[in-house]
């Protein structure tokens, strides 16, 4: 055991010296950042480090109840409380505040794409879930979900497993996975619920909700329309006196959950969701275009989750349908064009979960997708079939071990497997030992395939050998805690455009850590984060593989922090420092540097009426920082959101 533990540590601090050679931080400001990380314990509002906190919640997104102190897996929980004093952010920025993962385009005017990069991978290398089921837009080129499609409103928590999850929610899965969990019904009787919200740039949200319980049946509806005049999509360029127009939107989002309890162990539960979105655009970087530019984003999911449970064991069966449509009016060069892009899933996944004995879980399960778009000429569809399974071996003596493996079939390329491999050990109460061995693919997108621009039926299937290993600390009865985890992944086939058509030709590299500490102490919550990436891809500018990610920083930080100040009245504070990053010019034909920037928010909330009404204000970018996430496109500057959240009864 003692050598065990001993390489254990070698192998982690090896990951974790992958920094030290690198200076796009000096040493002081290195030091800085891992010290703010490591050591200011004090001020934090529970975010999703809360999970360092909650070692008996049960991660649905592992679909065999794994606990979080006996699964290996690097875990995340934004919590209903964090969720509760976010009303003033959309998703993609409260995403963009936990460690490893950058959003790019969060803070940038809200009606523009949001890309989600999990661990320096691309920003179609991350699975999104909606309670646990598969989210896909078959008619993207890179498949990836919109995160704008979800109010966070309509949200009780969120889980966030990072590594390869490929083994149990198949493609896509390979820098980790964002489980969003939907409010659902309450208690007896009925509750009405809602937010209504003012801020900058003529920024209104209403959401008003229904939901409780009767006899065996629970439900939660609710609906939520904002709109903004935001700010112009593309910056200005230097040297041009005309003003360009804002570029504002309008939201409408219903999401219905149900539940159907027929017998003391059958319950049904159905679901319905629908948003649609109009964006006022620009025709790109530095281009204001016409002013007749937009695009209109329409989607519904429909479906269902049926579990029957018989005690030592349970099934599990999830369906669901997904539209997604995306109606564009753009321009080039001030010469207006249309575009049209649709496509739908179905997907069924079922799964068996058995207890062997009190130390032993099983699941087995199989899983069918058929993808179509249903826009274009010949409309092209294609399906993929699966098998899996796992063994979870829990809480022998100071040892877990979970091991699991996929089989894939598609309809084009043909069969892949994948594997995972995740043991973890309590060498004490206090710490905790994980590490993760797995494979991980993407398949051809329908566009890659099929499309009309560079389409290769001979593609294959990316794939990822992914490593991981880290270690928990918890003292004082989880008063103080500390997560570090060192990742590696090698990526192979990776598919690049090329002038003629998709490719799979490249093969990259990644690495990195994330250290999160957090600390509660009397009424004041502190956490931090510090992360680390670095990594090479192909660069469409040059057509060749580069020692850089594009829109990643290979150093980010930060701390929130946050105290009840009185029984009514909570307070509290985030700052964060994104390093430099580079970014292509596709004015120029160039890479470019673009400076690290730093962003200061607090938020206050006064409770009323027994806590049912809470008055909130959330001020962003305090510090009216001028920066670029991406090249071309504006920023918010210093902006605000303030209103009131009710419950009643």
């Amino acid at each position: 055991m003692e050598y065990l533990t001993v390489s254990y540590f070698h192998f982690l601090f090896y990951l974790l010296a992958v920094g030290k050679t690198h200076n796009q931080m000096n040493k002081k400001q290195l030091f800085v950042a891992a010290g703010i990380g490591l050591v200011q314990f004090g001020i934090g509002q529970a975010n999703a480090q809360d999970s360092l906190r909650l070692k008996d919640v049960v991660i649905s997104a592992t679909k065999n109840d794994q606990k979080q102190s006996q699964t290996g897996k690097v875990v995340s929980i934004i919590s209903r409380e964090t969720l509760d004093r976010s009303n003033g952010k959309s998703l993609p920025e409260l995403i963009n505040e936990q460690a490893g993962i950058i959003v790019a385009g969060s803070t940038s005017n809200p009606g523009l794409n949001k890309s989600v990069f999990f661990r320096g991978a691309g920003s179609s290398y991350a699975v999104v879930l909606i309670d646990g089921i598969v989210q896909n837009d078959p008619s993207g080129n890179g498949g990836a979900f919109d995160l704008r499609l979800f109010s966070i409103d309509q949200i009780d928590h969120i889980e966030i497993l990072r590594g390869g999850q490929s083994t149990i929610y198949g493609s896509d899965a390979i820098a980790g996975v964002i489980n969003i969990v939907t409010k659902k019904g309450g208690a007896k009787g009925n509750t009405i619920f809602g937010v209504a919200s003012a801020g900058s740039y003529e920024t209104y949200k209403g959401t008003i909700g229904l939901n409780g319980a009767v006899d065996g049946f629970t439900y939660n509806v609710n609906y939520t329309h904002q709109k903004s005049d935001g700010i112009s999509e593309a910056a200005n360029p230097v040297g041009n006196n005309t003003d360009f127009d804002k570029d504002g939107y309008k939201t409408d989002g219903v999401n219905a959950n149900f539940g159907i309890q027929l017998d003391k162990r059958f319950s049904i539960n159905p679901f319905l969701r629908y948003y649609r979105g109009n964006y006022k655009i620009d025709e790109g970087a530095f281009a204001d275009g016409l002013p007749a530019n937009n695009t209109t984003l329409k989607n519904f999911s429909g479906g269902l989750n049926a579990k029957y449970d018989f005690g030592s064991g349970k099934i599990n069966l999830n369906y669901s349908y997904q539209n997604t449509s995306n109606n564009t009016s753009s321009s080039f060069d001030g010469f207006p064009y249309n575009s049209t892009g649709s496509g739908s899933i179905s997907l069924i996944d079922l799964f068996y979960n058995q207890k062997l004995g009190e130390k032993l879980n099983l699941l087995a399960g199989i899983e069918n997708r058929e993808m179509h778009l249903t826009s274009g000429a010949n409309r092209p569809e294609t399906n993929i079939f699966a098998a899996y399974g796992s063994l979870f071996l829990h809480d022998l003596s100071v040892f877990n071990l979970e091991i699991g493996g996929r089989y894939n079939k598609h309809e084009q390329y043909g069969e892949n497997y994948t594997y995972t491999i995740t043991p973890s050990i309590n060498i004490i109460k206090e710490v905790k030992l994980f590490g993760t061995v797995s494979t991980a693919f993407k398949i051809p997108t329908l566009n890659m395939l099929f499309g009309q621009f560079g389409a290769n039926l001979d593609l294959k299937p990316e794939k990822s050998q992914n490593y991981e290993a880290g270690a928990n600390f918890s003292f004082a009865e989880n008063r103080f805690s500390l997560r570090v985890a060192g990742f590696k992944r090698d990526l192979t086939d990776a598919i690049i455009y090329t002038p003629a058509k998709y490719l799979n030709q490249e093969s990259q590299k990644f690495k990195g850590f994330e250290i999160e500490p957090a600390v509660k102490i009397w009424k004041v919550d502190i956490n931090g984060y510090y992360s680390y990436v670095e990594g090479n891809e192909f660069n469409s500018i040059n057509s060749k593989v580069e020692d850089f990610l594009i829109r990643r920083p290979k150093h980010a930080f930060g701390v929130t922090a946050g105290i009840q100040a009185t029984s009514q009245l909570y307070i509290s504070g985030n700052y964060r420092y994104f390093g430099t990053r580079y970014d292509s010019n596709f004015n120029t034909y160039t890479i470019e540097n673009l400076p690290s920037y730093k962003l200061l928010s607090a938020y206050a909330e006064y409770a009323l009426a027994k806590r049912r009404v809470k008055i909130f204000f959330d001020a962003k970018n305090i510090l009216n920082e001028k920066y670029s996430e991406i090249i071309g496109y504006n920023t918010l500057v210093f902006n605000f959101n303030t209103g009131v959240t009710f419950n009643i009864r």
